[in-house]
């Protein structure tokens, strides 16, 4: 049984192996795959594309998606008694919740795989998606430089965790105390920018503003990066806030058929966890 809650869980081969199993969907394989089992979703109500793509990637696969609130795993029950019971019915977990401790602790109870579909700390199968796409579009996407402009929060944090499995470079543009450990930082977007090849925003709480006034992905910034730079701003993004208008509106965006790769990868992803089972 394979769970997919970090990504420096996984080996370098692990993800090209998702990334092979996504491939080996888009042109057909895997049809039925999850034909008579549950997959038990934990969503908040407030989740868009992620949610969708695993309910819609589920279907497609010929599963049966069983939907409930995150909220619910925050009940006086003991986790280990709920996951005890759900070893009954479900076949696969897909769960969404802000403590990734819930997560680790449900995984020792679980006879089934667990896959995070968010925490506050992280969101592999955004940062797997986001990765997949960029090798359908770079000669060699891990030997791009990557810039990430954000808090450490579960995004950038994501982006690490990439990183450490996969190598390539990482560095992080924000204002001072948001800074990750381990990664060379920048508190000026045109110092950092350049000699980057994809550059990664991250939305904004409103207090963090004013701490990111000199971080702002701007169409002039993007014109600083390196030769066919990519614009890669995470969703949902704010005009006017981490990246401006005219960023958006260039042909530096990635576009939003970016993220159409997370139905087949978040598809591998659940592939891959239930093979060999």
């Amino acid at each position: 049984m394979r769970d997919m809650i970090r990504l420096t869980d996984l080996q370098a081969d692990d993800i090209y192996e998702i990334f092979q199993i996504a491939d080996e969907i888009s042109a057909g394989k895997y049809s039925g795959f999850l034909g008579r089992k549950s997959v038990v979703l934990f969503f908040p109500a407030t989740s868009i594309r992620t949610r969708i793509t695993f309910e819609k990637g589920i279907w497609m696969l010929g599963g049966q998606p069983i939907l409930f609130p995150s909220d619910a795993l925050d009940k006086k029950e003991e986790i280990k008694d709920v996951f005890g019971y759900l070893n009954n019915w479900a076949d696969l977990l897909v769960i969404r919740h802000k403590d990734i401790r819930l997560l680790e602790e449900a995984a020792k109870y679980t006879e089934v795989p667990i896959i995070n579909a968010m925490t506050d700390v992280n969101h592999p199968c955004e940062i797997l998606s986001d990765l997949y796409a960029l090798s359908k579009r770079r000669e060699d996407f891990i030997h791009d430089k990557y810039l990430f402009c954000g808090k450490s929060g579960n995004i950038g944090l994501a982006w690490k965790e990439a990183s450490e499995v996969l190598g390539f470079e990482l560095s992080q543009c924000c204002g001072a105390g948001y800074e990750m450990d381990g990664v060379q930082v920048y508190h000026e977007i045109e110092t950092a920018v350049r000699g980057k090849d994809i550059i990664c925003t991250d939305s904004l709480s409103a207090d963090g503003l004013k701490d990111f006034k000199n971080c702002q992905v701007t169409r002039k910034v993007m014109d600083m990066a390196n030769k066919n730079a990519l614009l890669n701003p995470c969703p949902p993004f704010y005009r006017g806030e981490e990246v401006s208008a005219d960023a958006i509106e260039s042909e530096y965006f990635a576009g939003y058929g970016f993220k159409k790769s997370l139905l087949e990868v978040q598809q591998a992803v659940m592939v891959w966890c239930l093979k060999n089972l």
